[in-house]
């Protein structure tokens, strides 16, 4: 059986543990203050330290993508002890994080290795990554992997609400208009992922609303609840993340509910806010 390692960046959000138990290699992001540039590899700084320096920093901080030669030397100490590399990121309409990563397989003409925009970011990517990652500790062939992999972008159901636009529209993920109507209206827009955009679902007025629209619009997203996979992310909100997990446990019984936490990446253009993302078996 072939050997495969698998590969993500630090938008993924997975809880560390996960990482650990399936040896998922990560390539960081950076987040930058100000001029200086911290590597999201929960070193150089935490979550906590980057939700405290959001709120305190009056610019709001950019992101960079990983380079080519950091995909390149994992990508090479992989490929010492793995006969094939599957490379899952964020999409390609977020991040040029994917265009780095080809870069690095041509650089080293490398044909082992399979790179995908999971058109996803966040614990929507992670939960692929790791279903990827379970299935290759499984020693499961690289085409079934790869048409899980793809079968799951099908399916991946993702909803987020942030406390407001500021981030998103300042970060140029949403459209400025959009910012604008919501701000001067007062919307607690719920937001989804569509075609590896941020897109609109569903408005509310105010932050319980949203919260309980969420759990509300999860009714119509799901046909068998005993085959959910759940994940619940949040930005500086445990409290509320746990509240919407724990209304996901009493509503839906899932097979697996994960609970995990949005990073530095992601945390910068979404700011405070909830995140879910599911899929059916």
């Amino acid at each position: 059986m072939e050997k495969i390692a698998i590969v993500t960046d630090s938008t993924a959000d997975l809880p560390d543990e996960m990482y650990r138990n399936f040896n998922i290699s990560v390539v960081p992001l950076s987040v930058i203050f100000e001029g200086k540039a911290y590597l999201d590899n929960g070193i150089e700084i935490t979550k906590k330290e980057f939700y405290q320096k959001l709120k305190s920093s009056k610019k709001l901080p950019t992101t960079a993508q990983p380079t080519p030669a950091d995909f390149v030397n994992v990508y090479k100490k992989l490929l010492l002890d793995h006969d094939r590399i599957i490379s899952i990121h964020i999409s390609k309409k977020m991040s040029g994080t994917v265009d780095s990563a080809e870069l690095a397989k041509k650089q080293i003409q490398e044909n082992r290795i399979e790179i995908i925009d999971s058109e996803l970011t966040t614990i929507a990517l992670g939960m692929i990554v790791l279903k990827a990652a379970q299935l290759a500790k499984n020693q499961t062939p690289l085409d079934e992997i790869l048409k899980e992999i793809f079968s799951l972008k099908l399916k991946m159901k993702t909803l987020f609400v942030p406390i407001t636009l500021e981030y998103l529209q300042k970060g140029g993920r949403i459209g400025r208009a959009k910012g604008l109507i919501a701000s001067l209206l007062e919307i607690k827009p719920i937001l989804t992922l569509h075609l590896g955009e941020v897109s609109q679902f569903k408005n509310t007025r105010r932050w319980s609303q949203a919260k309980s629209e969420m759990i509300n619009s999860m009714h119509d997203l799901i046909s068998n609840p005993s085959k959910l996979n759940v994940t619940v992310a949040d930005a500086d909100l445990k409290e509320d993340g746990d509240e919407i997990a724990n209304k996901i446990l009493e509503t839906f019984k899932p097979k697996n509910l994960m609970r995990s936490e949005i990073g530095c990446i992601v945390g910068t253009h979404l700011g405070p806010a909830i995140a879910i993302s599911f899929y059916e078996d």
